[in-house]
């Protein structure tokens, strides 16, 4: 672990060559929603800066001390806190870590990596070991999901267990929807940005008519300072997985712009090999309604408490 101040000026220090932001008032503007959104958070955190081949990581660390580890990985281009929030009220009975992955919005070092490859798996990998984490059990939304793959793909023995949530890595994305639905509403928000803009831009990725003001801040601040990552973990194969024996959940959303829920589910079936569930949300985007969340939760915290009792070889981390 390194020291607090010494991870600060390497994870934030700003190179315009180089910089995930488009100005250092732009990285200021986004580091202060951070802020804010763990402020919201329901429960104390701790901040904490670990080393790693890709440069420091930062992570969020929250839950009983001796309680079962627990990896929460954010989202494609949004702040982690936002996503831990969501799925926090589930999560209550476990050690979390949730580190800000490399190259995305948050603390952790600016470097870029590809996510058709196994990268995010040997990042994540470092992580666990510098966190002293052997065999956490693991929740991977959206492109966090493609990251937890990843590192099933690279260093299966890591996993304890694992729900994937709208997830990529499995099925394409789907490039024909997020062309016409998502990429055209941007375009015309980065040209001219105004409210209505951002909420048409949004409005694909969501199942609930209204949108909540924070995050749409949020993603307001990613969108005007931030260079958006574009590329997508690519699906996993059998072949890839075979050597993961740890139980994996897997929910996909119906009417999902990024990841159509069906070929999700299909493609979970043909090659995760201890796949327990592959469920559908009904009616479900990609960001689900409130009501469909609070169901979410109850799934995870179920699959999730299932492991209590079982810890990891090594200890749960510090």
């Amino acid at each position: 672990m390194v020291d607090g101040r010494a991870g600060k000026a390497a994870a934030r220090g700003w190179d315009v060559a180089r910089s995930i932001y488009r100005s250092p008032e732009g990285q200021r503007v986004v580091e202060g929603v951070y802020n804010t959104a763990v402020a919201s958070l329901p429960a104390a955190v701790e901040e904490r800066w670990v080393p790693t081949r890709f440069g420091t990581t930062h992570l969020l660390v929250t839950g009983p001390a001796e309680a079962p580890p627990l990896v929460v990985l954010s989202g494609g281009n949004f702040p982690g806190p936002m996503s831990l929030r969501w799925f926090a009220p589930s999560l209550r009975r476990h050690r979390v870590y949730a580190p800000d992955t490399v190259g995305h919005p948050g603390k952790s070092a600016q470097t870029r990596l590809s996510p058709r490859d196994d990268s995010y798996g040997r990042w994540l990998v470092d992580v666990l070991d510098a966190c002293e984490l052997d065999r956490p059990a693991m929740l991977g939304p959206s492109f966090g999901a493609g990251i937890v793959l990843a590192t099933a793909a690279t260093a299966p023995h890591r996993l304890d267990r694992a729900a994937l949530v709208m997830p990529a890595g499995l099925a394409k994305p789907a490039m024909t929807s997020m062309l016409s639905r998502l990429a055209g509403p941007m375009v015309a928000y980065r040209l001219r940005p105004s409210r209505p803009r951002l909420v048409r831009a949004v409005r694909p990725l969501f199942t609930d008519p209204r949108i909540d003001d924070d995050v749409l801040d949020a993603v307001g601040a990613v969108f005007d300072h931030v260079r958006l990552a574009t590329g997508m973990p690519r699906p996993r194969t059998a072949e890839e997985l075979a050597a993961l024996d740890a139980p994996v959940l897997v929910i996909a959303a119906e009417h999902d712009v990024l990841f159509p829920g069906a070929a999700v589910v299909a493609r979970a079936r043909a090659v995760l090999p201890n796949l327990v569930g592959a469920e559908l949300l009904p009616g479900s985007g990609h960001i689900p309604s409130a009501s469909a969340f609070a169901g979410l939760r109850a799934r995870l915290a179920a699959f999730f408490d299932a492991c209590e009792g079982h810890a990891p070889s090594g200890g749960n981390g510090a």
